[in-house]
């Protein structure tokens, strides 16, 4: 028996994300594949780890678009408490501005595979809200995923109606995990725009978006950092600073060009390189 879709709901535009995680480095930002873990030292103390599944790779740039509009869906939903959340993946990829066909599909199901499987791994470098300080704990982004095929009759009567693709694979039932839901639930969020966020065009300048919302929550106005800092934190594999400025500059002009942030700059300072943003509250 196919799973049973949720209810429309009136679409929104805000994103809501576990601020503790937007912090800290998850997703690769290149297509490279990666199957070596991820380390991040965060500037108060701990250390974070991302570690692929065994035969898998590290999460990389589709996965970042499949986690937004997880967490966009999750909003749209009200937050069920239990985290559940069920669509085609047709509409999904839909919704995400993506083309749906067999290799999209894919796509889908490897990103949503890999949310589940990927263990994240803080000790002292995730925020809990519910405990108010930064805990050790190990979770997935995911807890649960099943993607049910639709059967064959039901293909079948798909190419009668416009608006499907006769070759829908089917429905897919995932659950949030409890880490990232009680920090949601506790208010202890950044806020994105969904349009804000599709439109913008490389996965560094969507990473930068998410970021720098944790700045403004935060209440920074103006933010400095030491430009190999940030790299890390993004997290970029260059470590030059002029492959660095050729990497974040096309970035940077997209956010001032969507009106995220008022200034963006690449500034040495003797032998140290930054970078520097001054923020628009209203992004």
């Amino acid at each position: 028996m196919r799973m049973p879709l949720a209810s429309r709901r009136p679409q929104t535009a805000t994103i809501l994300l576990d601020r503790a995680l937007e912090a800290l480095p998850l997703f690769r930002l290149s297509d490279s594949a990666d199957d070596g873990a991820m380390q991040f030292a965060p500037a108060g103390g701990g250390r974070w780890r991302v570690l692929p599944a065994p035969g898998d790779r590290l999460p990389g740039t589709f996965d970042q678009d499949v986690y937004v509009e997880l967490l966009h869906r999750f909003h749209e939903a009200g937050c069920p408490e239990d985290g559940v959340l069920t669509f085609t993946l047709h509409a999904f990829l839909r919704s995400m501005g993506r083309k749906a066909d067999g290799r999209t599909y894919e796509q889908l199901r490897a990103a949503l595979a890999r949310l589940e499987r990927t263990t994240l791994e803080s000790s002292g470098a995730w925020y809990s809200a519910t405990e108010g300080s930064v805990v050790d704990a190990t979770f997935t982004v995911l807890s649960a995923v099943v993607i049910e095929r639709r059967r064959a009759g039901d293909q079948e009567q798909l190419a009668l109606f416009p608006a499907f693709a006769a070759h829908e694979p089917g429905d897919a039932r995932i659950v949030l995990a409890p880490p990232l839901r009680a920090n949601i639930g506790a208010q202890h969020v950044t806020t994105l725009s969904a349009t804000r966020y599709q439109q913008l065009a490389s996965p560094v300048a969507r990473r930068l978006y998410r970021l720098l919302a944790v700045l403004r929550a935060d209440g920074a106005a103006r933010w400095r950092a030491p430009l190999d800092r940030w790299a890390e934190q993004l997290p970029l594999s260059q470590r030059y600073p002029s492959h660095l400025q050729r990497v974040l500059q096309p970035a940077h002009e997209m956010l001032l060009a969507a009106g995220i942030v008022r200034e963006a700059a690449i500034r040495q300072e003797g032998k140290e390189w930054g970078v520097e943003y001054v923020m628009k509250r209203d992004s």
